[in-house]
């Protein structure tokens, strides 16, 4: 496992929110610019919260089947920092953009992780698929299947691998001790409501990932 597992708190939309998650040591915020997701943020809005961050806190948008031209116009809006493409994007759909780009794969069989080797970006997303919806769903991905196909990878994959899916501060030692990914990405798990942040949940989950790193670690 790595000295450091990065976290990212996703589906920000206040920015009191956002001040908690810097405090307690998260290594990025996510904003969702998918208008049908209860967690929707505007430009504007993310763009004022984005201003108000420290320096080495990376600022992520979220996007579900936009054109490359929404994307653009978004982040320069925003401010954003990363793009986290979401929907059903081609390899070829995620080069050419100015700023990194997460590729999020919704993970129905084991056999969907095969697909990830097509695509050359900075990061590979992975979360359990619920028809219908595009992430934040609480639903728990099979972290045993997932560890064991990264197993058999060539380690690039597992390098810039992200790990979603129903994460919170009571099982995320779990996962990362099962998965050993480069970060988690966290939301339904430390929310009150779709949107609204648990400021005791986002410390807890810091808190159980630092501890599971350091006993790693010592080990």
């Amino acid at each position: 496992m790595a000295d450091t597992v990065r976290v990212k708190i996703c589906g920000i939309t206040r920015i009191q929110d956002a001040g908690a998650a810097v405090a307690a040591g998260a290594h990025a915020l996510g904003f969702v610019f998918y208008e049908r997701s209860p967690r929707y943020i505007t430009p504007e809005s993310a763009g004022a919260i984005v201003n108000t961050l420290p320096p080495f806190v990376t600022s992520v948008g979220v996007f579900v089947n936009a054109s490359r031209e929404q994307v653009e116009e978004i982040a320069s809006i925003s401010g954003i920092q990363a793009i986290q493409l979401h929907g059903d994007e081609k390899p070829e759909d995620c080069l050419g953009y100015c700023r990194p780009v997460i590729k999020a794969f919704r993970v129905k069989a084991m056999s969907d992780l095969l697909l990830m080797s097509e695509f050359r970006t900075s990061g590979t997303l992975i979360d359990a698929a619920i028809p219908g919806q595009w992430g934040g769903t609480g639903q728990v991905l099979d972290w045993n299947s997932a560890a064991e196909f990264l197993d058999r990878d060539d380690k690039d994959l597992r390098r810039r691998l992200i790990l979603a899916g129903g994460l919170n501060p009571e099982n995320i030692g779990n996962a990362i001790r099962i998965v050993r990914p480069f970060a988690v990405d966290v939301s339904s798990g430390v929310e009150d409501q779709p949107g609204i942040k648990n400021d005791t949940k986002i410390k807890e989950l810091m808190h159980a990932v630092h501890n599971t790193v350091s006993a790693d670690g010592a080990a």
